[in-house]
C-alpha cells in the first residue's frame, strides 16, 4: 500500500471573467437525481451546494442569450458500467432526470450521453460548431470524471474551457482539487473562482 503524501501544486485562479455571449456556451454536466439528491443512487456530497452557483449562472445566460446545453448521463440496464460504479441513471427513471431547480427550458439543448466525455457518440461537438461557438463553461458533477474528460475532449477539438470552481463537484476534496489542477494545468483551462463572476459582454472578443 502507498503511504506517500502529495501536495496539490498551484492552481491559477481568477477572480472573474467576461466572455462574449455569442461565442459562448454554458455546459451543465449530468446534474440528475441520482448523482445530486440524498435518495440518490450515486451521491456526490457536495453537488447539492453547487446549485445555487449553476443556477445564478445560468439566469444569466439565459439573459444574454447565451447558448445552454445540459447533458445526461444515460445508461440501460445491462451497462457494463455498472461493474464500476453499481446501477445509476437509468434511463426513464426518477435518478435520470435532471433536478427540478435546473430543468431545462423549451429552447435549450439536452445531450445523452453514455460514457464519462460528454462528446463521445453524440451532437455536441455539431451543436457548438453550428452555433460558432469558441468558449464552453463547464459546470456540473462529477468534477474529475465527466467535467474533466468533457474539458479534455473540448480542449482537444479546439476549444476554449472556462470552470466556475464553485459550480464544480467531486466525491471527495481530492478529486476536486485534481480535477482544478488538470483543468488548468493540462488543458490550460481557466478557472473563475465564482460562477456569479462570470459575465458576458457583446462582440465576439
Amino acid at each position: 500500500m502507498l503511504d506517500r503524501r502529495v501536495d496539490v501544486p498551484e492552481i491559477k485562479i481568477e477572480s472573474s471573467i467576461s466572455l462574449p455571449a455569442k461565442r459562448t456556451a454554458l455546459i451543465i454536466v449530468d446534474m440528475q437525481n441520482d448523482f445530486v439528491k440524498p435518495q440518490g443512487r450515486l451521491v456526490v456530497p457536495t453537488a447539492q451546494q453547487t446549485i445555487p452557483h449553476i443556477k445564478a449562472l445560468l439566469e444569466k445566460a439565459r439573459q444574454k442569450d447565451v447558448l445552454r446545453i445540459f447533458t445526461k448521463d444515460t445508461h440501460y440496464p445491462w451497462d457494463w458500467e455498472f461493474k464500476i460504479w453499481g446501477q445509476h441513471t437509468v434511463k426513464g427513471t426518477w435518478g435520470w432526470e435532471i433536478v427540478d431547480e435546473l430543468k431545462p427550458g423549451e429552447n435549450e439543448i439536452v445531450i445523452e450521453k453514455t460514457r464519462y466525455d460528454a462528446f463521445y457518440g453524440t451532437w455536441l461537438d455539431d451543436a457548438l460548431r453550428l452555433n460558432n461557438i469558441e468558449f464552453t463553461i463547464i459546470t456540473g458533477t462529477v468534477a474529475n470524471i465527466c467535467v474533466l474528460h468533457t474539458a479534455g475532449s473540448a480542449v482537444l477539438r479546439g476549444y476554449k474551457v472556462v470552470v466556475p470552481a464553485n459550480a464544480v463537484s467531486a466525491l471527495n476534496d481530492f478529486d476536486y482539487m485534481v480535477a482544478l489542477r488538470q483543468v488548468s494545468f493540462l488543458y490550460r483551462g481557466i478557472i473563475v473562482e465564482k460562477a456569479e463572476n462570470v459575465e458576458f459582454h457583446e462582440g465576439k472578443e
